[in-house]
């Protein structure tokens, strides 16, 4: 089961290095990791997502829970929770036109940054698997010359409890 753990930790030289460190020695992956500072620059956000049985989530909130750096954890799976990541697509048109790549970008809730030589630049915030569905769809119509994302991001609906930053 794909679990989303947010994590709140010390902005501090190495904190990142401990966290990883933990699921590289006890053979745990990390799917996707995503830190930014909040508005307390001592504590930086991480978002990770992580695969694994509830046994396995269970043992890694424990070990995450014992680092010094962590200032609070929260599973965000099962919670009310917004979940999203930015995709930025650099795209050639090959059998499509230019007013189909447009009405696929509206659809899903994109922009083009930028046209340059018949290359697009696209930006696409959504869920992962709604990037997934853009790819798949630009994939008919475009050639995909380069794909960066950002990673998850998320954050519980309505008023926090017991977080800071």
């Amino acid at each position: 089961m794909r679990h989303t753990l947010s994590v709140l930790l010390q902005n501090e030289a190495g904190a990142l290095s401990r966290v990883t460190d933990l699921f590289s020695t006890r053979g745990f992956n990390i799917e996707s990791l995503n830190v930014a500072p909040t508005k307390d620059y001592a504590v930086s956000r991480l978002t990770l997502v992580t695969n694994g049985s509830d046994e396995t989530l269970a043992q890694i909130m424990k070990q995450l829970s014992k680092l010094v750096d962590v200032v609070d954890l929260r599973n965000m799976t099962g919670r009310d929770h917004i979940i999203r990541e930015l995709a930025l697509f650099k795209l050639r048109l090959t059998t499509g036109t230019r007013a189909q790549l447009d009405e696929m970008v509206a659809e899903f809730g994109g922009s083009i940054l930028a046209e340059h030589e018949g290359h697009f630049t696209i930006e696409i915030t959504s869920s992962g698997p709604r990037i997934d569905g853009f790819l798949e769809s630009a994939g008919k119509i475009a050639e995909t010359d380069a794909l960066v994302r950002s990673g998850a991001m998320a954050v519980s609906r309505g008023a926090p409890i017991g977080w800071r930053g």
